[in-house]
């Protein structure tokens, strides 16, 4: 799976774990721009990620809003 601006993950380490975000830029080789409903905007090596076989029409660096928006659009749910 490949990891591109767009692709849904779910989080496999530190305190957001288990939760879903969305890849909203590249840093590098390593490391990638997170966003989501329950997941702060941060920083997060690609190793910490399990890309899904979903893909949001979203720009890069989108906001917060447009992120909610599209994580409601595909029906994606974040269970707590």
């Amino acid at each position: 799976m490949v990891i591109e601006i767009g692709r849904v993950c779910v989080k496999t380490a530190g305190r957001e774990a288990g939760r879903k975000c969305v890849v909203i830029d590249i840093i590098d080789k390593n490391f990638v721009l997170i966003d989501g409903p329950k997941v702060k905007r941060r920083r997060c090596n690609i190793k910490h990620l399990e890309p899904t076989n979903i893909k949001l029409d979203i720009s890069k660096n989108a906001s917060k809003e447009e992120i909610i928006k599209a994580f409601e659009q595909a029906g994606i749910k974040d269970e707590d």
